[in-house]
């Protein structure tokens, strides 16, 4: 047997059919657990989609400055009551005083302002504390409050009782506590709220003569009380960060303030007088939208 050399390699045909066919049994007996081990891998892998690398979960931790804009309406109760005295005669016109005076009145406006606070989380809680100051002027009132009166006393004479609650602004500072899904948090929040109310009440009267005031003097007489109140809020809102400084929210707050009270007297010149009372509650309640910017 010769064997030669092609181009410096071996051949198949240089080895013969006998050794041809030994030498590829070898390989197949050799290599055949390799292949019957790594085909479910291969076939694994090659069902396996491509994967981009995934982004990293947002974090809520940091201090944040922002603004916000919204509506608010204010609801107030009032009451009146008018005591003993010299201007009424003793027919009931004291009862119709108070009753036009005693009722409910609302108001609603836009609300706009500015907000500050920090977060910090664990896991999916979020922990934060917030201070807010908006600009919001409300003033709900009402004159004669009842149909009952036909705005006359039991004579005939005609009078007006005006009831009136302002307030230019509202504040909060609130801890708030939400759940985090990755940008996107939903939390609840409550606190101490903070407002300033002017609250008056005016009254007058215009006396016919027949009985209901002992003098023909027109009467008049206020309650004027102006103080700065603190009361509590509680609400809810929804905060997404869609870059990794800037975020958008959506909140609702309500806000319930302490009873505003005063004294005054209704007098005309005679003269003649009759005690006055007022008071006043105030609650408001916000709907608004804000930006924050994140540290």
């Amino acid at each position: 047997m010769s064997i030669r050399i092609v181009s410096g390699r071996l051949g198949p045909q240089d080895l013969g059919p006998p050794r041809l066919a030994r030498l590829q049994s070898f390989l197949a007996v050799s290599f055949a657990p390799v292949l019957l081990l790594a085909s479910p891998h291969i076939a694994v892998a090659a069902d396996l989609p491509m994967k981009a690398s995934s982004a990293p979960v947002y974090n809520w931790t940091g201090c944040y400055i922002g603004a916000n804009l919204g509506g608010a309406a204010s609801g107030t109760d009032f009451t009146s009551s008018v005591g003993s005295g010299t201007h009424f005669a003793a027919d009931g016109s004291v009862d119709l005083v108070s009753t036009a005076g005693t009722g409910s009145a609302n108001d609603s406006s836009y609300i706009v302002g500015g907000q500050t606070g920090c977060n910090w989380q664990t896991g999916t809680l979020v922990l934060g504390f917030e201070g807010d100051f908006s600009y919001f002027h409300s003033h709900p009132g009402f004159d004669n409050n009842t149909a009952l009166t036909g705005n006359t006393l039991v004579d005939g004479s005609p009078f007006e009782v005006r009831q009136v609650l302002t307030t230019d602004y509202l504040a909060t500072v609130r801890p708030r506590i939400g759940v985090a899904a990755d940008r996107s948090l939903a939390y609840i929040t409550a606190g101490a709220a903070f407002t300033h109310a002017n609250y008056q009440q005016t009254y007058s009267d215009l006396p016919n003569g027949m009985g209901s005031t002992i003098s023909l003097a027109p009467g008049a007489g206020s309650v004027s009380v102006s103080k700065s109140l603190v009361g509590w809020v509680a609400g809810a809102g929804w905060e997404y960060a869609w870059s990794d400084h800037w975020t958008f929210k959506l909140e609702y707050l309500f806000a319930s303030f302490p009873t505003t009270s005063g004294f005054g007297a209704i007098t005309d010149a005679t003269p003649a007088s009759n005690a006055l009372h007022g008071s006043a509650n105030l609650t408001i309640q916000t709907a608004r939208a804000g930006v924050n910017f994140k540290f």
